[in-house]
C-alpha cells in the first residue's frame, strides 16, 4: 500500500482503484492535459506543474478536478514537494537532465510518460471479444508520421478499426478513452516518449503486436545527451513485441536493435528496404513492391503490393516514401491485411503538407516544400530524391553536426541558400566540403521577409528543369513558429512572387546576399 491506496503495481487496469493516488503531471500542452484529464477521471489527486499554460487548459483544470501550479521549474517548486507525489507523469518535452526529473529520480519517485499510463488503462473500451485493442509502435529519426498514417490507412482498408495516435498529434490517452473503440492503435513514438517508456518494467509493460524503427541518425542530442543515449531510447520500441519486429535492412542500427531486443517467444524479424527481398522481407523486384514475409511459400514466392510507377503517379514515388510504404505494409500484413487492400488504399493515400510537397511549377522550375526535413538524415533523403537542386538549408541544428551531410550531398547541389539565425556551421561546411557551390546567406533581421528573399534568390539561380528544395536539415524555432509555419511561408512566397507582374522582383542579389564563395 502507498499512502493508504493500492500500490502502483496493482494499477494495471482502468477498473483498478486509482482514487486518492497523488500524481504530479509535468507540462500542460496537449499531452499533459490528456494525462491530467485521464487521472482526474480515475479519481486521482492531480497537480499539474508547468512553466506556462494556455487559458483554455488552465480554465479546464478546476472543472475536471485538478490543481495547477504555473511558474519556473528550474528548481523543484514547493507546491510539488508538498503534494508528496507517489508518481510523476512527465510530458515528453522534459529531458532527463531537467531539475524536476532529476529530483524525482533522486527521491525514488516513479516516473511515467503518457504511454505507460495509456497502456495501463487500455482496457477502458474493449473489442467484441473482450480484449483491448492491439498496439503497433512506430519510431525512427524520420518518416514516423507518414508511416503511422500509412499503417492506419492500410489497416482500415483491410477492415480493421485502426487509429493513428501518439506523437502524430492525437494523444494515446484520448484514443484509449474513445468510446467508439478500436482494433488497433498505431502509435507514433518520439525518442522522448521512448526514454520514459524505457524506465518502466514488470509483467504488464507495454507489449505491442508489431513494432518498427524506420531508421536511425543523430538527432535530439541536446535532449538525450549523446548519440548512444538516443539510440538506446529508440531501441525500446522493440521490447516485448509479440508478432513482428520490422527493421530497415539498409540501416544496421535498426537490425542490431532487433537482434538485441527482448521479445515474446515466436516474434519474427521482418526486414524492408529498396533492394530485392529475401524470405521474411519486403522490398522491390523490377519496380514492384513485394512481400516475401507473410506467405507460406515465402522461400519461392512473393506477393505484389504496388508498383513504383503507380506510386509515383500519385506523388509517392520518392525513395524514402517507398521505404515508408514497405514498412507500413509490413505492419499491416502482420495483421493479415490483404495485398489487394494495400494496393487499393495506396491509390488514394496522400502525404501530409510539408513533406516533399510540390507547391508550384513555374517556367519549368519545380518548387518543393520539405520543411518537415528537420534533421540531416531527412534532408539527405530529400536531396537524393531531387539531385542537383537549389537547396534551401538552415535553422536550429539541435546540437547535430551538419558537416557530414554537406560533405556527402553538398557538392551535388546547384546552389545553397542558407537561412537561420546562426548560419556559420553550414557556411563553414560548404567552404570545407563543397567550395565550388554558390552559397547565399539570407539576412535574418526581417523574419517576415525571409522566405520572400529566399524565393527571389532561388529564382535568379534556377532555370527550367531545376528544382528549388526547402529541406532545412534543422528545426525551425529560431525564426519560425514551427516547421509548418516555415513551409507555409515558403509556399506563400512562391505563389506571391508569381502573382505579381513579371519582373517585379527580378533584380539580382544585393551585396548582403551575394555568394559567400
Amino acid at each position: 500500500m502507498v499512502g493508504g491506496a493500492v500500490t502502483l503495481e496493482a494499477l494495471t487496469s482502468w477498473h483498478a482503484d486509482w482514487r486518492g493516488l497523488r500524481v504530479v503531471v509535468l507540462g500542460l500542452s496537449v499531452t499533459g492535459f490528456s494525462v491530467a484529464d485521464t487521472l482526474a477521471e480515475l479519481g486521482a489527486d492531480v497537480l499539474v506543474a508547468t512553466e506556462s499554460a494556455t487559458a483554455e487548459y488552465a480554465d479546464l483544470l478546476p472543472v475536471i478536478g485538478a490543481s495547477l501550479h504555473v511558474g519556473a521549474l528550474d528548481e523543484v517548486p514547493a507546491e510539488v514537494v508538498a503534494h508528496r507525489p507517489q508518481v510523476i507523469v512527465a510530458s515528453p518535452g522534459f529531458p532527463p537532465h531537467h531539475p524536476v526529473i532529476r529530483w524525482a529520480q533522486d527521491s525514488g519517485i516513479p516516473l511515467w510518460g503518457d504511454i505507460e499510463l495509456a497502456w495501463r488503462v487500455r482496457d477502458k473500451v474493449l473489442r467484441a471479444d473482450g480484449r483491448p485493442a492491439d498496439w503497433m509502435l512506430v519510431t525512427g529519426t524520420n518518416g514516423k508520421t507518414t508511416t503511422t498514417r500509412l499503417a492506419a490507412t492500410l489497416l482500415t482498408a483491410g477492415g480493421v478499426r485502426a487509429a493513428p495516435c501518439g506523437n502524430i498529434g492525437v494523444p494515446v490517452l484520448d484514443a484509449v478513452r474513445d468510446p467508439a473503440g478500436f482494433d488497433v492503435f498505431v502509435v507514433e513514438l518520439s525518442s522522448h516518449q521512448l526514454w520514459y517508456l524505457g524506465l518502466s518494467s514488470g509483467e504488464d509493460a507495454v507489449s505491442p503486436h508489431a513494432s518498427v524503427c524506420l531508421n536511425l541518425a543523430d538527432d535530439h542530442l541536446e535532449w538525450h545527451g549523446s548519440a548512444a543515449a538516443y539510440r538506446e531510447a529508440k531501441a525500446v520500441v522493440y521490447r516485448n513485441t509479440q508478432v513482428a519486429c520490422v527493421y530497415n535492412k539498409s540501416d544496421d542500427a535498426t537490425r542490431e536493435m532487433v537482434e538485441q531486443a527482448d521479445v515474446v517467444e515466436g516474434c519474427r524479424a521482418i526486414g524492408f528496404d529498396l533492394g530485392v527481398p529475401g524470405p521474411s522481407d519486403l522490398g522491390l523486384v523490377d519496380g514492384i513492391l513485394v512481400d516475401r514475409a507473410f506467405l507460406e511459400q515465402r522461400r519461392t514466392s512473393a506477393l505484389e503490393l504496388a508498383t513504383v510507377a503507380d506510386l509515383a503517379a500519385v506523388g509517392l514515388g520518392a525513395p524514402h516514401t517507398v521505404a515508408n510504404i514497405l514498412a507500413a505494409s509490413a505492419l499491416a500484413r502482420s495483421f493479415d491485411v490483404s495485398p489487394r487492400a494495400i494496393r487499393e488504399a495506396l491509390e488514394t493515400f496522400r502525404l501530409d503538407p510539408h513533406r516533399i510537397e510540390v507547391v508550384a511549377v513555374v517556367d519549368g522550375t519545380t518548387w518543393v516544400d520539405d520543411s518537415k526535413a528537420t534533421n540531416p538524415h531527412a534532408a539527405a533523403s530529400s536531396l537524393l530524391a531531387y539531385p542537383g537542386a537549389v537547396w534551401v538549408v538552415g535553422g536550429l541544428l539541435k546540437g547535430v553536426d551538419i558537416s557530414g551531410l554537406v560533405a556527402s550531398r553538398g557538392p551535388g547541389v546547384k546552389a545553397a541558400i542558407v537561412i537561420g539565425v546562426d548560419r556559420s556551421e553550414i557556411t563553414a561546411a560548404f567552404a570545407r566540403h563543397a567550395p565550388m557551390v554558390p552559397v547565399f546567406e539570407v539576412d535574418p533581421s526581417e523574419t517576415e521577409n525571409i522566405m520572400a528573399r529566399v524565393v527571389a534568390l532561388a529564382a535568379n539561380v534556377a532555370v527550367a528543369g531545376d528544382t528549388v528544395l526547402l529541406a532545412p536539415a534543422a528545426a525551425s524555432f529560431d525564426q519560425f513558429v514551427s516547421y509548418e509555419d516555415r513551409g507555409r511561408k515558403f509556399a506563400d512566397a512562391v505563389r506571391q512572387r508569381w502573382g505579381r507582374e513579371p519582373g517585379d522582383d527580378d533584380a539580382g542579389p544585393d551585396a548582403a546576399d551575394r555568394p559567400s564563395h
